[in-house]
């Protein structure tokens, strides 16, 4: 590479991965570095203690291991559930029959309360199969990112509690970690499992689970062997416990950038200008704006109602007559590039945009405000061309 060389990131506004901020990037170039110097485990420490942070937990486990977010599922599957016993997953989309299918793998019987494309499971529902059969587990996709569907997990956790109050509660957080509201402690949530490239604002490959103390006794007390090596927590617990003492430890290589990137993250986050609560609000006024200009042209959003419209992303149909191939092409001339249709059942009918993280809490940016114009546009020379 020459050094008048400049690196810029190519734009994009996919629910992920996202943009990163400039700081970053920058702890992301960070000089390779021994994962057992003291330098490192300081910065480690503090990441695990800001994600606890993040999700409003007093002392609930952070599980920080290279990976995508699909090892949560894993890390899931193998240290809380026991072959043999039974799963229960609510299903908002496609990510839920994937948590499903890696369940059944590690030996789960697993069940599946399927909403309509566009919906939430209904409290009544969940309420009916947890007084019909004792589960383990119930899951739930917090945002699913092929329909934009916000499920309540607050409530969810409620009904669980109140019937089942053994069963934990696990959330895929994967699409909403930081860009909508998540107090594990206070609605009584188990397991957050989510990854580092959305709405956490750092590059992927950080897996990122986080176990209240409850779960982390149902993993203690297990009867048979963990069904998995590299996601063990009995290899990973006593290493997330010396680095939060600011002591490394070792079973497997952590990755040192990204660890680096991810803390800055955090610090932004955490300890930016804009606060934790004013960053969930931001994503709340830029998800109606967003939505609202879409559906006054002709776009209608694939959640059926909006108490279940996601903050940080929208999926919304092409209007009648406009396909994919009428809008997506049009809007990469523009440098928007967005997400094609990912639920199998209405693949070809929209498209997915994302509006998390700094491109949501730096307005100065302009994002927002080029996305809509974008869509504006690209629909308005369709219609042209139709003529």
């Amino acid at each position: 590479m020459s050094t008048d060389s400049k690196f810029v990131q190519a734009p994009h506004n996919i629910p992920g991965p996202i943009e990163v901020s400039d700081e970053v990037l920058f702890a992301n170039a960070h000089p390779s570095m021994s994962h057992m110097s003291p330098d490192f485990a300081r910065v480690f420490g503090d990441c695990i203690r800001m994600t606890r942070q993040l999700l409003y937990s007093e002392d609930a486990q952070p599980f920080l291991i290279a990976g995508s977010g699909t090892l949560g599922w894993d890390q899931v599957s193998a240290n809380l559930v026991e072959p043999g016993e039974n799963a229960l997953v609510l299903h908002s989309g496609y990510f839920a029959d994937s948590f499903a299918d890696c369940l059944q793998t590690y030996g789960a019987n697993v069940d599946q309360i399927k909403a309509e494309i566009g919906g939430a499971v209904k409290e009544a529902n969940i309420e009916s199969a947890l007084q019909a059969k004792k589960y383990k587990i119930v899951t739930v996709t917090h945002v699913d990112t092929s329909t934009a569907v916000l499920s309540d997990i607050k409530a969810i956790a409620n009904v669980v509690k109140r019937v089942s109050p053994d069963t934990l509660v696990v959330v895929d957080a994967v699409c909403s970690v930081a860009s909508e509201e998540i107090q594990m402690d206070a609605w009584g949530i188990d397991v957050v499992l989510t990854a580092s490239q959305k709405g956490l604002g750092t590059p992927p490959g950080l897996s990122i689970v986080v176990a209240s103390q409850k779960a982390v006794q149902v993993f203690e007390n297990r009867s048979t062997p963990v069904t998995t090596y590299y996601g063990s927590w009995k290899k990973w617990l006593p290493v997330m416990k010396a680095y939060e003492n600011n002591s490394a430890a070792y079973f497997a290589t952590p990755p040192v950038n990204l660890i680096y990137a991810f803390h800055a993250s955090l610090t932004q986050i955490m300890q930016g200008s804009v606060s934790l609560e004013q960053r969930f609000e931001l994503h709340k006024e830029v998800s109606k704006r967003v939505k609202k200009a879409a559906e006054e042209i002709g776009f209608k959003g694939v959640p059926l109602s909006e108490d279940v419209q996601a903050n940080g992303m929208s999926a919304l149909y092409f209007p009648d007559g406009f396909t994919a191939s009428d809008i997506v092409p049009r809007l990469l001339k523009k440098d928007v590039v967005v997400a094609g249709g990912l639920h199998a059942s209405i693949k070809d009918k929209y498209f997915r945009i994302g509006h998390m993280g700094v491109s949501v809490v730096d307005p100065s940016r302009g994002d927002i405000d080029k996305v809509i114009s974008a869509v504006k546009e690209s629909l308005a020379e369709a219609k042209v061309s139709k003529q």
